[in-house]
């Protein structure tokens, strides 16, 4: 029996690990880096000892110090999460030389299934269907360059011992190969210890299909249905469902014996992931098998009724499962939605910073799995994932309306989030009709929509009714009018109130005008500005009004006086030659010198942030007057990279 069980990770995988052992009566016992000493994890640990500095690769990549970790504090079994060392069979295999269970599969089949070389070698030897490609040995850049050309364009380049986008190249044509390669390479052996790639053949409009896959020791190896994962930015999982409108019975059962077959080929033991690509005409394709927990792994509990974790943990004590597969029958229909600290309004680059406000929803048919709070700090060391959103319903309608529901309660302040973006696919169309492939975000988004726009006049109106309600209440004097003087961005907004007899309503002039009325109900503000009604919610933090309302959200601080020196801001506004990093982060690659002519989009600069290697073009053909910094330099957000002439 395990009774005392190290969680080798962090964030909200690291809590979802946690409550499932306590519910068990096993112990839970974590581990932070330097960065994470008051992470939100830790609040849900008996004990837990800090294993390095803020870096991963010193701390929670650090498999040596983890194993200490786990000693010091008598722990009899590690839980590894998903990221980190989840997938090294070295650290496994320490794990167990050191006397404590693995809660995962055995080094000998992760080791065969984390190389996605290997794992296609093993599985097409019982039958599964692979994507064409090269994996041979040869790794030289001469030989893939060749194996690519004979694929075709586009290709794709992965990582062969990892997942999650990192590592992970789609290139178009020959002349961009060299780059993408160099680029995959460098990212694998940043995330993974590892720069082993493979080619494939890059399939155009496919759905990504996946099969949860649970083992025990005694020889039962069952699935638990299909999650399609179809929508992607950058490779990366945004929203998950089960089960995918894309695969009836009969397919269903076939892929699924697939993917049992997979995971015999390697003898697996505990939960796993079979991934495959579906295409138009019900053709599938093997990719790889995660041999760990996935993060989409709750739509499954939700529609299976069962825990995953607690099966990994009693399948890692010896137990037998319990089901067979045919037992295994799913209901209803669960929808999650990945909610990233990322600017839809910039690229979708991460955001840093302290969460200054969370709300989350509740109520029936509701699943939010969280890694913060408010008050937890958002840095760039660690992947940008906050939370993941949840929805159950009995059927894709109800599951779809519940999970726009939920994106409409939550509330995150202090940094930028996806949120726009999950309630832009939530409303759409074409994902109401189930009509999503790998392609569904480059085909149907035009971001411009996620664009900072001035605020509309409603907002204003809420802004200045949250100002006057909790902010100027006490200021009730007779004929003295209340100057509100806020500001969005570089737009200041100038009202004059003054009090009427009534509570809670103004007189105002100035910018907006009129009689306003206003009170709060619940999380809700109520204005009337005249005849026009408004509904919105406005939440303050750090002396600033966030206003939601229509779907759109916008931040009001207190304007200075009007006599302020303007040109003093005017001269902090930056130069427009001057390149600067979007975030904080490592550089990694400096592409050009001073002197250096460029074209538009020409790579200058490599940025890491958050395990992501991120691009740093040229905004217009140039030349390089300046570059002011070197690789494994460390930047803050801000900061001038290259200057152009």
């Amino acid at each position: 029996m395990i009774k005392r069980l190290l969680v080798a990770n962090r964030g909200e995988i690291a809590v979802r690990v946690a409550r499932a052992a306590r519910e068990l009566e096993i112990a839970p016992l974590g581990i932070y880096s330097e960065a994470d000493a008051q992470a939100y994890h830790l609040q849900f640990m008996d004990d837990a000892r800090c294993v390095g500095p803020p870096a991963a690769a010193q701390s929670y990549l650090d498999a040596e110090a983890i194993i200490a970790a786990a000693c010091d504090l008598s722990a009899d079994a590690i839980h590894p999460g998903y990221g980190f060392l989840s997938e090294r069979a070295e650290f496994a295999l320490a794990v167990r030389a050191a006397g404590i269970t693995f809660v995962g599969p055995t080094p000998e089949a992760m080791a065969a299934m984390g190389s996605k070389i290997e794992a296609k070698r093993r599985v097409r030897e019982f039958d599964v269907p692979t994507v064409p490609g090269y994996d041979g040995e040869d790794q030289s850049a001469a030989t893939l360059r060749e194996h690519a050309v004979r694929i075709g364009f586009p290709l794709l380049i992965k990582a062969s011992a990892g997942g999650g986008g990192r590592g992970m190249r789609v290139v178009d044509s020959a002349q961009r190969f060299d780059e993408s390669l160099e680029s995959a390479k460098r990212e694998a052996l940043a995330a993974f210890g590892d720069s082993t790639v493979l080619l494939e053949r890059y399939l155009r409009d496919p759905r990504h299909i996946e099969f949860q896959i649970l083992a025990d020791a005694h020889g039962t190896t069952l699935h638990l249905g299909e999650r399609e994962c179809s929508i992607q930015r950058r490779h990366q999982k945004i929203v998950e469902e089960t089960p995918s409108v894309a695969l009836n019975e009969k397919l269903r059962a076939e892929m699924g014996a697939a993917a049992v077959r997979a995971a015999k080929s390697v003898g697996y033991v505990n939960a796993g992931t079979c991934e495959f690509m579906l295409d138009r005409n019900g053709a599938y394709y093997f990719l790889e098998m995660n041999a760990r927990l996935q993060v989409e792994h709750p739509v499954t509990e939700l529609v299976y009724g069962l825990d995953l974790v607690q099966w990994q943990l009693r399948i890692a004590a010896g137990e037998r499962l319990t089901y067979s597969q045919d037992a295994l029958t799913p209901r209803g229909w669960a929808i999650e939605g990945r909610l990233y600290a990322e600017d839809p309004a910039n690229d979708m680059l991460p955001s840093t910073g302290t969460i200054t406000t969370w709300t989350m929803p509740a109520g029936p048919g509701v699943r939010v799995d969280a890694g913060v709070c408010a008050g937890s700090e958002v840095g760039h060391y660690y992947d940008p994932m906050l939370a993941k959103l949840i929805a159950f319903g009995d059927d894709r309608a109800c599951a779809i309306s519940r999970f726009g529901r939920m994106l409409a309660e939550c509330g995150v302040g202090g940094v930028r989030t996806n949120l726009p973006l999950l309630q832009w696919i939530a409303a759409d169309r074409a994902f109401a009709a189930g009509e999503t492939t790998t392609s569904f975000l480059a085909l149907r988004l035009d971001e411009s929509v996620f664009a900072r726009h001035p605020p509309p006049e409603d907002a204003i109106t809420l802004c200045v009714a949250a100002a006057l309600l909790d902010r100027y209440a006490p200021w009730r004097v007779g004929a003295v009018g209340i100057p509100v003087r806020m500001q969005h961005d570089a737009g200041v907004v100038d009202v004059t109130a003054d009090a009427l007899a009534e509570q809670g309503a103004w007189r105002l002039s100035g910018d907006r005008s009129g009689g306003l009325r206003a009170f709060r109900r619940g999380d809700a503000l109520h204005a009337r500005l005249d005849d026009a009604e408004l509904v919105g919610k406005a939440s303050w933090e750090n002396g600033a009004v966030r206003v939601d309302v229509d779907r759109g959200s916008w931040s009001f601080s207190f304007a200075p006086p009007p006599h302020g020196d303007d040109a003093a801001a005017q001269r902090g506004s930056g130069d427009k030659s001057a390149v600067v990093a979007p975030m904080p982060g490592k550089i990694v690659k400096v592409a050009v010198r001073a002197g250096d002519a460029v074209e538009e989009h020409a790579l200058l600069v490599v940025l890491e942030a958050m395990k992501m290697e991120h691009r740093i073009e040229a905004p217009a053909a140039a030349t390089v007057k300046s570059v002011f910094v070197k690789e494994l330099q460390l930047v803050t957000a801000g900061a001038s990279l290259v200057e152009l002439q």
